[in-house]
């Protein structure tokens, strides 16, 4: 094996540690619980640091390049006080004992199973799919082992959820972070792990939902890899984007998102090259990464949380975040549309002050532009009124006007603040906020809730 499957190998081995917390948490007296399920990964930490000599095989086995320079297990010590972190969380709070368990087995084995997947085949997908894979599935088994361990009940559902979506995040925070980050991404997957068994505790989410959004989103991920629609980072949020969209929210959600997701990426992809010769053209030849994927998607995120969150624990009716996050995806289909195709056509004009300017200049529009972003706030919309009782005519004319809405604050951003103030993902983040909270905003000035 190479140094980084051995390596790999060897921190999945330390993860395994935390099978003992399920044991610790079975003691009747707190304090001893504590000591018991921190102790395996303090002794480690304090080993790491201070009794492992550089000049020993086992500093070998454990040492990241960085270490070497240093002469100690910085990288080692950082990922067994993470984990001993999420175990005091797990005994002393209500992090469930099964979620941490399955939170370090995620991250620990998926980083052994991307390393041979990248030992077996050098690409940079392959590997990051050998991540997710192995870390769902050792992830779930886990799970389901500490749960049977006395750690509490969890149901497959549950299970199969928070493994997916655990090895999801910690896929894509590894692909915009640096490998001495992985204590950061243990921490942050543990704690939104943690959020998300609660909203889907909330939910009473079913196997065949769970399933159905896990094989959905398999696919998804493929076909935006074959494509070249979006970057691995990209890829990777909009998969993750999609399975809690489907198990927290909907299909009827789902439709509205994967239509953005797929005929936002096409519209990027038509006419590429005659794009490129006016100037206007998408990077990385229209691949798009995870801060423009975020930028158009985190507020409908957001809405589907809420969503979930309400009204157990938010006390709101959940009907307006429904709206929210109709406004949020049209707002990005009409902007994202709008500058694909509007963007072909000369003569733009700005929309502060009407005056001709060069395709491609922020706040530029065009009556073909309009036109099109308003077709597809209009495709938003039917689908909406389609799978989503809760939406109807008037719902969707709604719906259309949060997408005009954020097409015309995208617009005006991009002609006043753009590149000075806010970049574009920030712009467009911005737009969809703006159009959530119409959507907000006319559904209860219409009573629609």
């Amino acid at each position: 094996m190479t140094s980084t499957v051995r390596r790999a190998g060897a921190f999945a081995a330390v993860g395994t540690l935390a099978f003992a917390v399920p044991v610790a948490a079975g003691l009747a007296s707190p304090a001893a619980a504590t000591v018991a399920a921190t102790a395996p990964f303090l002794a480690v930490a304090f080993f790491a640091m201070f009794a492992i000599g550089p000049d020993t095989p086992v500093f070998d086995v454990f040492a990241r390049p960085g270490d070497y320079e240093d002469g100690r297990l910085y990288g080692l010590a950082a990922f067994a006080l993470a984990a001993a972190s999420l175990a005091f969380l797990a005994i002393r709070f209500d992090l469930p004992v099964w979620v941490f368990v399955g939170t370090v087995v995620i991250v620990a084995y998926g980083n052994f199973g991307q390393r041979v997947a990248d030992r077996l085949h050098s690409d940079e997908v392959v590997a990051t799919a050998g991540f997710v894979v192995t870390g769902f599935a050792c992830g779930t088994v886990a799970a389901v082992v500490a749960a049977r361990m006395g750690a509490g009940s969890v149901a497959p559902a549950t299970a199969l959820f928070l493994a997916g979506t655990g090895a999801l995040v910690a896929a894509l925070f590894r692909s915009v972070l640096f490998e001495r980050d992985d204590p950061l991404v243990l921490l942050s997957v543990g704690l939104l792990l943690w959020l998300f068994f609660v909203l889907a505790a909330d939910r009473g989410v079913g196997t065949t939902r769970v399933l159905v959004a896990l094989a959905i989103s398999a696919v998804l991920g493929y076909v935006a890899y074959a494509l070249d629609t979006a970057s691995l980072p990209g890829m990777l949020t909009g998969v993750l984007l999609s399975l809690l969209t489907i198990v927290l929210g909907g299909y009827g959600w789902f439709a509205m998102l994967i239509t953005f997701f797929g005929l936002g990426g096409l519209s990027t992809k038509y006419q590429y090259e005659a794009k490129q010769d006016r100037g206007i053209a998408e990077e990385n030849e229209g691949a798009r990464g995870s801060g423009n994927v975020l930028a158009n998607s985190i507020v409908a995120l957001v809405a589907v949380l809420l969503w979930a969150a309400s009204p157990s624990h938010i006390g709101v009716d959940p009907t307006l975040f429904l709206y929210a996050f109709a406004g949020a995806v049209a707002a990005a289909m009409t902007d994202t549309f709008s500058s694909e195709f509007g963007g072909l056509y000369d003569n733009p004009r700005l929309i502060t002050t009407f005056e001709r300017v060069e395709p491609g200049t922020d706040g530029g529009v065009t009556w073909q532009g309009i036109v099109a972003g308003l077709v597809g706030a209009a495709i938003i919309a039917g689908i909406a009124a389609a799978t989503l009782e809760a939406v109807g005519p008037t719902g969707a004319a709604l719906i259309v006007g949060c997408g005009f809405v954020g097409m015309t604050v995208d617009s005006v951003l991009g002609a006043t603040v753009e590149g000075t103030v806010v970049g574009n993902q920030g712009v467009n983040a911005l737009a969809t906020l703006a159009a959530a909270l119409t959507g907000v905003g006319a559904a209860l000035a219409a009573s629609l809730v």
